[in-house]
């Protein structure tokens, strides 16, 4: 499945000079609006791969460069790949973030605040995480609990909030029952990390 940021520069591509709310119509449909699609926009800007136009309201265009194709995963993750603890998934996203030239700040352990905040040039991303649990019960109230520490960091429009969690099956079946007008409605989007380091974004 493409990612938001693919589908927006395609929406460019195809259609040259659209404002950011006409941008998340062509992806959302008639109920789309801009805080959908402007982080997204601004991580674009800033690589380059579109480009804006106009003093107040903005137009886009395309740029240079495509973006890659999104990782799949069809395997089915390993026990180790299950198991990663909370703080050891705050490291992988950690250094995957920094590679991409982030400036990062976690809490780890039992410290308070946000899990992870990281920045690069104007762009913040929040991503707040959790851990494998033990039992089926337990990530579903994981689930639920991040989902709602999440919305509670929303204080900024022009941030990005994710949630991050093991690449477990259980995990992403509820991610996928999570009906698709909240996911658009709050703009969060979810993170899979494995032990091999692969950081995996479903929209």
């Amino acid at each position: 499945m493409a990612t938001v940021e693919q589908k927006i520069v395609e929406v460019v591509s195809r259609i040259p000079g659209l404002s950011q709310t006409q941008i998340a119509r062509e992806i959302y449909g008639p109920d789309g609006y801009q805080q959908q699609v402007n982080q997204h926009l601004s991580v674009l800007v800033g690589r380059g791969l579109i480009k804006k136009e106009g003093d107040s309201r903005f137009k886009y265009y395309p740029g240079e460069g495509e973006l890659p194709e999104p990782a799949k995963s069809t395997s089915k993750p390993s026990e180790t790949e299950i198991n990663l603890t909370e703080d050891q998934i705050k490291v992988v996203l950690k250094e995957w973030l920094e590679a991409d030239g982030y400036t990062v700040k976690v809490a780890m352990g039992k410290q308070q605040g946000i899990d992870i905040e990281a920045t690069r040039n104007e762009e913040r991303w929040v991503i707040e995480v959790k851990g494998p649990g033990s039992r089926d019960a337990m990530r579903v109230n994981y689930f639920l609990a991040i989902l709602g520490e999440t919305l509670q960091r929303m204080g900024d429009e022009n941030s990005r909030y994710s949630i991050a969690l093991p690449d477990k099956q259980q995990y992403r079946n509820l991610w996928a029952r999570l009906p698709n007008l909240a996911k658009q409605r709050t703009t969060i989007d979810a993170m899979f990390v494995n032990s091999d380091g692969k950081v995996m974004i479903a929209e």
